[in-house]
């Protein structure tokens, strides 16, 4: 069984900056990709970012060049910088960890960008 623990969520101002942690723990043999979803009010959950075992990277069009997403293997933590924050990037982000077969997600953490 994979757990998996966000953290890192808040109120922010329009224009701020946030870093997401997710680690994964448990009984890992390996992980093929981690990421980040996001659900906003009203909304279905959509991928917002995600990177391979490999490195490869995929962002939703919404957050290219303003999100970054990265990992640390060695830790199997993975980290997204969100920067320059707007109203419709608010919503509880769900971090994923794939392994070969399945996935696991977390509970989720609270992103407010509000003034």
């Amino acid at each position: 069984q994979v757990h998996v623990m966000e953290s890192g969520g808040g109120l922010v101002q329009p224009g701020g900056s946030l870093i997401l942690s997710c680690a994964a723990s448990g009984s890992i043999l390996s992980i093929n990709a981690m990421g980040w979803h996001r659900q906003a009010p009203g909304k279905e959950r959509d991928l917002v970012a995600r990177i391979t075992s490999g490195g490869d990277t995929k962002y939703a069009e919404s957050v290219k060049g303003r999100f970054t997403i990265a990992r640390d293997s060695a830790e199997n933590t993975v980290y997204l910088q969100m920067n320059s924050l707007n109203p419709e990037d608010t919503g509880v982000y769900y971090c994923y960890v794939q392994t070969p077969g399945f996935v696991s997600w977390g509970q989720g953490t609270q992103v407010t960008v509000s003034s």
